[in-house]
């Protein structure tokens, strides 16, 4: 399984939200400030904050002052969910997203891998739900510190 950069982005932006509000810079970031902070087109993260915002990740505030907010506390809120609505089902193989039964066998309750594709995918799972916003905001945060104590050597 491999996150797209749709997946990476999202998630990135997310936790850079998450960051400002640790850092108590401001309640809403701009897209524009995402965008630069993050390397990210601010085009393709618009495009990107629009699922987040229908699935309620991030709720958006218009105007001058205005820009994207967590829709609930970081702590709260898992890698996992970021990463499924922007990537969809987390899964190894086609065949175990529901309903579709796609299999190069024809019959996937005949599949010798099916429950080796099934522990792989809910293993996958429950890492990601265990990552969350407010551990990567952390890590964020440290990692910004390292880079500012390396470029004032």
């Amino acid at each position: 399984m491999k996150v797209s950069t749709k997946g990476r982005y999202g998630l990135k932006a997310v936790v850079d939200i998450a960051y400002a509000l640790q850092k108590q810079e401001c309640k809403c970031i701009s897209v524009k400030s995402i965008a630069e902070r993050q390397s990210i087109s601010e085009n393709y993260l618009e495009q990107i904050m629009a699922p987040l915002k229908k699935a309620k990740i991030v709720h958006s505030i218009r105007g001058a002052n205005g820009g994207y907010y967590l829709a609930k506390p970081p702590e709260e809120l898992t890698a996992g969910e970021v990463l499924r609505i922007l990537e969809g089902p987390l899964v190894p193989v086609d065949c175990l997203v529901d309903g579709t039964n796609i299999c190069a066998q024809g019959d996937c309750d005949l599949c010798v891998m099916k429950n080796s594709w099934k522990t792989i995918a809910a293993k996958i799972n429950e890492v990601v739900d265990s990552i969350t916003i407010a551990e990567l905001a952390d890590e964020f945060d440290k990692l910004s510190l390292e880079k500012l104590e390396r470029n004032i050597k």
